[in-house]
């Protein structure tokens, strides 16, 4: 059994959404836990998402903050000794 975490999400469109998560997978052997005691994975949408191409910088620029907000939520977990 994995325990997930979610870093960070963002709605595309209205309607499809990225997310990124943080996966400790508890059920691995504990000398693979060891060396890899989680993972990050990102969902994206199962089928390509369609805007205007003017609504594209403001998406753009959404997924870029929705990946820092990720990383900066990894690096908190980190800095509070926070188990992977």
């Amino acid at each position: 059994m994995s325990k997930i975490t979610v870093l960070a999400s963002c709605q595309l469109n209205g309607a499809e959404s990225v997310t990124v998560q943080l996966l400790r997978t508890e059920t691995m052997p504990a000398l693979e836990r060891t060396l890899h005691p989680a993972v990050v994975r990102v969902l994206w949408p199962l089928q390509p998402s369609i805007m205007d191409p003017q609504q594209f910088p403001d998406t753009a620029g959404m997924i870029v903050r929705m990946f820092a907000a990720a990383s900066t939520e990894l690096a908190s977990m980190r800095a509070r000794k926070r188990p992977l």
